[in-house]
């Protein structure tokens, strides 16, 4: 766990995930659908149930190369990140995270301290030596904290989105934390 001052003065607490947080977790994320395009989903394609999710919970929680990370704000959930990787021998060390805020906390350093937290753990581990993400490529806020951590552009996936008749584009980057 992980307690930090945002620049609104409240408290931030980092923590990991458990099972109990599953319902609040299901409302936080089809919150954060509704409020951006910028995720894969809409609010109406989040189908998950509290008893599914307490799995998918249970289940990271049982690795030591994933992390269900969730940021609380006088005990409400502004903030999620998870990060999943392989169980296979081969690709174990490298994996992919998705982080999303509630719009109403934007910009006072939530996903910041999220990313501090996973890329601290992930050097802990000894097992993760890379982490992995994609975000639309007109994401500018989202860019912009990823370079300042030292993530690296590695490719674009092109026409990934389809949204309201327009495509959007996808940028991959990575960071090595080895």
């Amino acid at each position: 766990m992980k307690i930090c001052k945002l620049k609104n003065g409240k408290e931030l607490v980092i923590r990991k995930a458990v099972r109990e947080d599953a319902s609040k977790i299901i409302d936080f994320t089809k919150t954060v659908f509704g409020e951006t395009t910028y995720l894969t989903r809409t609010p109406e394609e989040f189908l998950i149930t509290v008893e599914e999710e307490e799995k998918f919970i249970e289940e990271t929680n049982k690795k030591n190369n994933c992390i269900f990370l969730v940021a609380e704000v006088d005990n409400e959930i502004v903030g999620t990140l998870t990060f999943s990787a392989s169980s296979s021998h081969r690709t174990r060390h490298i994996g992919e995270f998705g982080m999303s805020v509630k719009k109403a906390y934007w910009g006072l350093g939530i996903g910041s301290n999220l990313l501090a937290y996973l890329i601290d753990w992930a050097r802990e581990t000894g097992v993760i030596r890379k982490i992995n993400l994609k975000m639309r490529e007109d994401n500018v806020r989202a860019r912009a904290l990823y370079e300042k951590f030292g993530f690296k552009t590695e490719g674009i996936i092109t026409r990934y989105f389809y949204i309201e008749g327009k495509f959007y584009n996808v940028i991959e980057m990575g960071l090595e934390v080895n």
